[in-house]
């Protein structure tokens, strides 16, 4: 042993507690962030305490503190993580989507359907997140002071969905006739609607999903809305 060693410094030490405890500190927060979903979808936004997502995560507000600052840092936190995974698995799907089978540039709806429909059947839907997207954004309507964050978020969204559906439509040899902004936009909305329609099928007999719904239009939309590479300008 060397007796002439010393113990590390207090910044090491700091450095090297904070490196232990990382881990379990991404299990706070993300048990944080899960506790949160579930209370906003089931009471709303607005309604739900920082004491009751401490209290549904087994966590104390010293631990919430030492996430977040305020419940607002923890909704965007939660929009950020949220849309995180749906752009991921939008990426994912593309990878193992048939968009390899189609001819370059076809205009056969058949074969848009095909990849549209393989894409939708991949994709999973947090019916959770959507009615707290969907509170957020009427939020964001009623108190101007929300808005420019929201905006901010769905932007964010938009602009990586578009980014993935720019490089779907480059491996079929297509390109879009219109702003990428507008074609997701399009997108968007009317998928927005099917989940809305979705919500209010649980109540009927026929009961039916988001994806269903979009199955049926979304390929017409693709086709008219883009066009061969090779097509003249």
């Amino acid at each position: 042993m060397d007796e002439h060693a010393v113990g590390p410094t207090p910044a090491e030490a700091a450095f090297a507690e904070a490196v232990a405890t990382s881990p379990r500190r991404a299990r706070t927060r993300e048990r944080l962030l899960d506790a949160a979903l579930a209370l906003f979808a089931e009471v709303g936004v607005d309604a739900t305490s920082i004491e009751a997502i401490c209290d549904r995560a087994g966590f104390t507000r010293g631990a919430f503190y030492s996430n977040f600052t305020d419940k607002a840092e923890l909704v965007d936190a939660l929009a950020v993580r949220e849309q995180g995974h749906a752009i991921d698995e939008l990426r994912a799907a593309i990878e193992t989507s048939p968009w390899q089978d189609v001819p370059e540039g076809t205009d056969d709806l058949g074969w848009v359907a095909s990849v549209a429909t393989a894409l939708l059947d991949t994709l999973t839907i947090d019916r959770r997140w959507a009615l707290v997207n969907s509170e957020m954004r009427l939020m964001a309507l009623r108190d101007p002071s929300l808005a420019a964050a929201h905006e901010a978020r769905e932007n964010t969204l938009l602009d990586a969905i578009a980014d993935e559906l720019r490089r779907l439509m480059t491996c079929m040899g297509r390109r879009l006739v219109i702003p990428d902004r507008t074609f997701v936009r399009l997108l968007w909305s009317g998928f927005q609607s099917d989940l809305e329609a979705a919500d209010r099928s649980l109540a009927t007999d026929r009961p039916t999903t988001a994806n269903e719904l979009a199955a049926t239009w979304i390929p017409e939309v693709v086709t008219r809305l883009t066009e061969p590479v090779d097509a003249p300008d």
